[in-house]
């Protein structure tokens, strides 16, 4: 059952992408800086897919797969899906 889009913040999406982003690159979540830019852990085209296929999967969201680079970093990423959040809950853009 997906999870509820609304109620979210930042630092919850922050750690939850931090925590499959880890997943994919087998690396501990400690090790993902939100602040860094994935490229530089090598999160490749693939990693992302699936990243944006479980934003859809838990979160009943559909998130283009070119998101991982036009956000580049967790902290970047988490900010654009609670604004996408917000908005398809009828919020502010």
């Amino acid at each position: 059952m997906p999870v509820p889009t609304t109620g979210h913040t930042v630092e919850s999406l922050t750690t939850w992408l931090g925590e499959r982003i880890a997943l994919y690159l087998k690396r501990q979540p400690a090790e993902i800086d939100p602040t860094v830019p994935l490229a530089e852990y090598g999160l490749d085209s693939v990693a992302a897919f699936s990243l944006c296929g479980d934003i859809e999967e838990d979160f009943d969201f559909i998130l283009e797969p070119t998101a991982a680079w036009d956000y580049p970093t967790v902290q970047a990423l988490a900010e654009h899906l609670i604004k996408e959040f917000d908005a398809a809950k009828g919020g502010a853009a």
